[in-house]
């Protein structure tokens, strides 16, 4: 049990930006689909689990788990926190890997390097989001069960609950952290999904290399790119953290029930 990995990856259909995105198409299969696939790549994921919430709207995202065999949980819509944690904790696992459904680009290499520091350094949360040098998209987050935990019964900002791990960046010196870091900085290479603009960005990419090479790489998108610099224009005016700055904006204090 010590170094049980349990990965989860959240999806759910209501979107203010991009409603319904995690079914949404990319070279005849879902995005939730490709990302599963490519999460399923990876050597050291361990259980792999998606979370939804019990909303009727999200019961295709259950379907869809279903048909492919993958283990579902539905939780609290409006406490995406409290959903992650329940998952977490009805699963079991020492390690969480936190992967989001709007990452259809992930590249499963990029995770077991995460993971495998995380298991090294025998850190409370690893990522590569806190000092971003990999694409928007490529976003992997390792923690303990017991920092989850801990964020859990902590977090009592709206912001916190909805981003599940932005109460480790407000007090990083509660937690010992790790970053992974890419050999280069890519952290202006916006490759989510959470507008239209993107949804054209990743359409294009997987239109031009998923159909001879389903399992392509990062390095394969960037050398796609590097030939077709124009196409990253089409989302670049996106900040990388629009979703959290909204949050935030419109920031408050939950009442918890744990």
């Amino acid at each position: 049990m010590r170094d049980k990995v349990l990965t989860i990856i959240q999806a759910r259909k209501r979107s203010t930006r991009l409603p319904s995105k995690p079914l949404m198409d990319l070279a005849g299969r879902t995005v939730l689909e490709h990302v599963i696939d490519r999460v399923s790549q990876s050597k050291r994921t361990g259980e792999l689990i998606v979370a939804t919430t019990v909303n009727r709207a999200d019961l295709p995202i259950v379907k869809l788990c279903a048909d492919r065999g993958i283990s579902v949980y539905c939780g609290c819509e409006e406490d995406p926190l409290e959903r992650y944690y329940q998952a977490a904790r009805l699963f079991g696992g020492s390690h969480v890997v936190r992967i989001k459904s709007d990452c259809p680009l992930i590249d499963p290499e990029i995770i077991d390097e995460a993971i495998e520091l995380h298991l090294a350094s025998g850190a409370d949360y690893t990522a590569n989001t806190l000092q971003r040098t990999y694409p928007v998209g490529q976003d992997v987050e390792i923690l303990t069960s017991e920092t989850l935990r801990r964020l859990w019964q902590s977090a009592i900002l709206f912001s916190e609950r909805e981003h599940i791990t932005i109460h480790i960046a407000n007090n990083p010196n509660s937690f010992s952290i790790r970053h992974i870091k890419c050999g280069e900085n890519l952290s202006g290479k916006r490759w989510t999904l959470d507008y239209p603009e993107d949804y054209e960005l990743l359409s294009t990419i997987f239109n031009n290399i998923y159909p001879e090479n389903p399992d392509f790489r990062m390095k394969d998108v960037l050398e796609f790119l590097s030939k077709n610099p124009e196409l990253e224009e089409l989302n670049v005016h996106i900040s990388s953290d629009s979703g959290l700055q909204k949050s935030i904006r419109e920031d408050r204090v939950v009442a918890l029930s744990n």
